[in-house]
């Protein structure tokens, strides 16, 4: 499977954003954000678009493990409470994973078109 296949195949999260509409747990329509990975299928891949997409895919992995950690143990630390700080240290580190990997795709296509202008 081509690299682009991966990445664009994220945009089926979306479908959770369906519980969200037939349930009363408003909280997945948050997974409708995903459906832009759809346009995935459509970009011209090349050597510098997998480098920026894996570049991005790292350090987004590396700063949910560390939002994961701190909110982890700040929260065991105020609580006590063992499975509500793994939840909320889970919940902020997908988060920021997410959140961060999304700001450094755009930065990164939006210097990569700006390369291509030049």
């Amino acid at each position: 499977m081509k690299l682009k296949h991966l990445f664009a195949s994220t945009g089926f999260l979306a479908l959770l954003g369906l519980i969200g509409i037939f349930t009363d747990q408003r909280a997945f329509l948050a997974f409708f954000a995903f459906a832009v990975d759809f346009e995935y299928f459509f970009v011209k891949a090349d050597e510098m678009w997998e480098l920026y997409m894996c570049r991005s895919a790292a350090k987004s992995f590396c700063l949910g493990m560390i939002a994961m950690a701190f909110t982890s143990l700040g929260t065991f630390i105020a609580t006590g409470e063992g499975n509500e700080s793994l939840v909320a240290g889970l919940a902020a580190g997908w988060a920021a994973a997410v959140a961060a990997n999304a700001v450094l795709v755009a930065i990164y296509s939006f210097s990569a078109s700006r390369a291509l202008e030049e």
